[in-house]
């Protein structure tokens, strides 16, 4: 190997070594505001230089219900709608981030949603008021959703997101929210570990009928 690749090597491994150095690992729990019970899937992130790439997934219908009924994904990415009930869907969105009408069909629609802009979309159900589902846009790479016991942790990188006072800001998301079409914000300590936060939820909506604003918003249209 001649001396001038063996220079562009060793400085490709130098920058490497320092992004890795400039990273780090923090945990949030995220927990019920007025006591310590677990929020899972809460969707916790913090702005990032680094973008997600763009992948393809899918939100299927079955027993009359989304799933996932929360799915979070990198701007850019396609996500299909595939039936298998064995009624017919009506899929449908008016958030700003994704408007969309996938009319009333069965199996598979003709092609998948393209999902170009961050921000919370909900998903409803022309045909089954009930039915309620939400994508979560997001332009980070830094991004998670907590698990049964209200954790997550994020890959951060340092010189983006710690401020002057050491803190980091992040966002957190969760359908109950009092208002769900945006995260809260929250500051917490970069040494913290894990960082605690606690949400303000609604109660769990009823299985019938928790759409009823939604469909009525969509026939105002």
């Amino acid at each position: 190997m001649r001396v001038p690749e063996i220079a562009v090597l060793a400085g490709l491994l130098m920058s490497a070594m320092a992004v890795t150095a400039n990273a780090y690992e923090l945990s949030v729990t995220v927990t019920l505001d007025g006591n310590t019970e677990p929020v899972a899937n809460a969707v916790v992130s913090v702005n990032s230089a680094r973008p997600g790439t763009p992948v393809s997934a899918e939100i299927y219908q079955k027993d009359r219900a989304f799933h996932p009924d929360v799915l979070v994904v990198p701007v850019g990415s396609s996500v299909d709608f595939p039936n298998r009930d064995n009624t017919q869907h009506h899929v449908y969105s008016f958030s700003p981030a994704k408007t969309f009408n996938i009319e009333l069909y069965a199996d598979r629609p003709a092609a998948p949603i393209v999902f170009d802009k961050p921000g919370i979309v909900e998903l409803g159900c022309n045909i089954h008021d009930h039915m309620q589902g939400f994508v979560v846009v997001t332009d980070s790479a830094s991004v998670g959703q907590t698990d049964a016991s209200g954790q997550v942790t994020l890959s951060i990188a340092a010189p983006d997101t710690v401020s002057s006072q050491g803190k980091v800001t992040i966002e957190i998301w969760h359908p109950r929210l009092p208002d769900n079409t945006r995260p809260v914000t929250r500051e917490i300590e970069r040494g913290s570990a894990p960082a605690i936060v606690a949400l303000n939820l609604e109660p769990e909506p009823a299985a019938e009928g928790s759409l009823d604003r939604l469909q009525q918003r969509f026939r105002e249209l």
